[in-house]
């Protein structure tokens, strides 16, 4: 269910998307908000769920993966222990950094990251194996056309309060 936010909810959430190391005081400063009051309403939207978690982004090239490759997954069955099995796999695997299970021709999207050809082979041969995929689609990333962005946010309340 989705959470209300406020025009200052909206303002904060797109700062901390832009820039989440930013100073407490200085959201508070661009949000119109006391320090004190900038905090409660990030802890309120962290415990509502809003806020899933704070993270650094990697550049996965400086970081030595050389290959950055998205790859199209299709389960040879589709009862419940298969797909279940296949999360499971697919969560054991450190070189998957994204994965998300989609409906259409195929049934799951993931992220690879390999230091080379020969650990992207391992990280396939395991989803074939163990993961009961029975046809992988390799795509290779070639560029990054559009960086994560932040969500296009909109206030769902009326009222904008002005403390937490």
């Amino acid at each position: 269910m989705a959470v209300a936010l406020d025009e200052i909810d909206v303002r904060l959430l797109k700062e901390l998307q832009t820039d989440a190391d930013r100073p407490n005081v200085e959201l508070a400063r661009i949000v119109g908000l006391s320090p004190a009051a900038t905090l409660n309403r990030v802890r309120r939207m962290k415990e509502a769920g809003v806020i899933r978690h704070i993270t650094a982004r990697l550049d996965s090239a400086t970081a030595g993966f050389a290959l950055q490759v998205y790859l199209l997954v299709t389960l040879a069955r589709h009862d419940d222990a298969a797909e279940r099995r296949f999360a499971a796999e697919v969560a054991s695997l450190d070189h998957v950094i994204s994965a998300d299970s989609v409906a259409g021709e195929i049934d799951a999207i993931l992220m690879l990251v390999a230091h080379d050809v020969a650990e992207l082979h391992v990280t396939l041969s395991r989803l074939s194996t163990r993961g009961g995929a029975s046809r992988l689609v390799t795509l290779l990333r070639l560029a990054e056309l559009k960086p994560s962005s932040p969500l296009p946010l909109r206030a769902t309340s009326v009222h904008s309060r002005r403390s937490a």
